[in-house]
């Protein structure tokens, strides 16, 4: 099956632009709802790090780590101050610093962070990279298991846990890899496996006798309790966390990839945008999650993403709706 509409922008009362895509709604008795392919392959991106995380939490290494700690590690953060704090006092408490790294550097998303490193004419840390979380992670397991310095080699033991738990929770064994912005390789799977993977977090309970239940159901509450970790201010995992209560995990991943997790229902999605665009993808999932009854529709928070646009001077040019048939 072929990618369907399900995003599309209007101007003057023609459209404009129209986004294809994937969508998947896994349940407890497997797929609810699906748009496009469910067996589309993609590469999850970072809407996975909560997977990823999983051999932190499951193998004892990460049994000392507090809840911000596991919001960091499943984070694509801004690098504003209260995320790059963080992780320095994670590596500090490891006995290493920023070159131990291996996410490479950029500047940081966040507003004031990135006028603080331009005005003062300083080059940007690893830590302000938004994955250092879940690296800072994974070298919290490293020291666990005694790998080598490069976790992020294909190889490394670090990677080969990461993609055991991958395979175990999407039910599928992964056709192969891509190397991520980060570095880490991402490991591909179908949007019906990845919506899977999320139905398994939104079922795991805490207190579970099986561990990597009850890793999961650590990890979902750390990022329900932290959204400001997970993204940051103006971000849409923050925006739509936050706007839901607690009730839901969301997280983006490049190339117009979103997931949610929703215990309440144990449901678990994934969507996929075909052409990378975000504005589509966060479209796409505020859809998705006010038809699934977690978000109201007319909650501030639905205007940002769905709705009209608006120019400079703020005069709506626009809208941006779901394409009929879609959510």
């Amino acid at each position: 099956m072929n990618a369907v509409p399900m995003v599309e922008l209007w101007r003057g009362g023609r459209m404009e632009s129209r986004h294809l895509g994937h969508a998947v709604i896994w349940g407890p008795g497997g797929i609810e709802a699906a748009w496009g392919d469910p067996q589309a392959v993609i590469f999850p991106r970072s809407s996975c790090k909560m997977v990823q995380a999983l051999p932190l939490l499951e193998s004892g290494a990460g049994a000392g780590l507090g809840s911000e700690q596991l919001a960091l590690a499943c984070a694509s953060h801004n690098g504003a101050a209260i995320h790059t704090e963080r992780v320095n006092r994670w590596l500090a408490d490891l006995g290493l610093s920023d070159d131990d790294l291996r996410c490479g550097a950029h500047m940081p998303g966040d507003p004031d962070a990135r006028r603080g490193l331009s005005c003062s004419d300083t080059a940007p840390c690893q830590v302000h990279n938004n994955c250092s979380g879940k690296h800072a992670g994974f070298l919290t397991l490293n020291r666990h298991l005694g790998g080598t310095a490069e976790y992020v080699e294909p190889d490394h033991p670090v990677q080969r846990a990461v993609r055991a738990a991958f395979e175990e929770v999407t039910g599928e064994t992964s056709p192969g890899f891509g190397i991520d912005g980060c570095s880490a390789p991402n490991f591909a799977t179908s949007l019906a496996g990845l919506a899977r993977a999320m139905a398994f977090f939104a079922a795991a309970r805490d207190g579970a006798a099986d561990r990597r239940e009850g890793a999961a159901a650590a990890l979902v509450a750390a990022m329900c309790a932290h959204p400001e970790l997970v993204a940051g201010e103006g971000r849409a995992c923050t925006a739509l966390m936050r706007a839901m209560g607690g009730r839901v995990a969301v997280k983006t991943g490049a190339e117009a990839v979103f997931v949610a997790i929703l215990p309440e229902t144990r449901q678990g999605v994934a969507l996929k945008i075909a052409d990378g665009a975000t504005r589509a993808s966060e479209a796409a999932i505020t859809g998705l999650l006010i038809r699934l009854g977690v978000l109201e529709a007319a909650h501030p928070v639905v205007a940002a993403y769905l709705g009209a646009q608006k120019n400079w001077r703020g005069l709506v040019t626009g809208e941006i709706r779901l394409a009929e048939g879609f959510a």
